[in-house]
């Protein structure tokens, strides 16, 4: 599993670089508002333990840990996860492993968040089982949308930049993942509908119901039945 690589206008695949980009005006407030859309469905309390599937340099999971929540980020690429462990409190826990065999026991953590991880990992319906298993409350899986106007400027033919080889997904497919396994209560919303970040686009994020299945990243949340 490649490191993750979810955000719009990402065109470089060092870690410094991936970092780098959550620090613009226009990273930051994608990062941001993803990071919202799946806290708004995990609602998490104050100390509860948080699994980050594909984190990657941890941009995520120190987002979490922000909001007084155990972390633990997850990813396959040593590189990666050095860099993230440079760059974070010594609070949070790495490990490496991979999303289709997660080394941890049955409901080990309360919620488990996958931020655009799973749309480079083969066998994403075994992934999303993992994911399941080791949730003890709940799951946030990030996707790329079809759907959106992002796949129209970064998805088509192959994918460009960053989202080369990147799976793109219908909300129909992504509810299909989840048949059969012990979940209730599943949502899917979406965020990012004009990744371009400027003032209108902001503006419009603001105005326009997670529930339209149109933003550039669909968040599929459940409960552990």
């Amino acid at each position: 599993m490649p490191a993750p690589v979810s955000q719009p206008g990402i065109d470089c695949l060092d870690p410094a670089g991936y970092d780098a980009w959550y620090h613009t005006p226009r990273g930051r407030w994608i990062g941001e508002t993803e990071y919202a859309l799946a806290a708004r469905l995990l609602a998490p309390r104050v100390g509860d333990s948080l699994l980050d599937v594909g984190c990657g340099t941890g941009w995520f999971t120190r987002r979490v840990a922000a909001d007084d929540l155990v972390a633990t980020g997850l990813d396959p690429d040593p590189v990666w996860l050095d860099y993230a462990r440079v760059h974070s409190s010594p609070a949070l826990s790495w490990v490496e492993g991979d999303a289709r065999t997660l080394p941890f026991a049955d409901a080990s953590f309360d919620h488990v968040l996958s931020m655009a991880a799973l749309c480079f990992v083969d066998d994403e319906r075994r992934a999303v089982a993992e994911i399941v298993r080791v949730a003890r409350r709940s799951f946030a899986i990030g996707w790329l949308n079809r759907s959106s106007l992002l796949y129209r400027d970064k998805g088509r033919r192959g994918g460009s930049g960053a989202y080369r080889g990147a799976r793109w997904h219908t909300a129909y497919e992504l509810r299909a993942l989840l048949s059969g396994l012990p979940v209730r209560n599943v949502k899917l919303q979406s965020a990012v509908f004009l990744p371009s970040g400027t003032r209108c686009a902001r503006w419009l994020e603001h105005g326009l119901p997670a529930v339209l299945p149109w933003g550039g990243l669909l968040v599929l949340h459940g409960e552990k039945a």
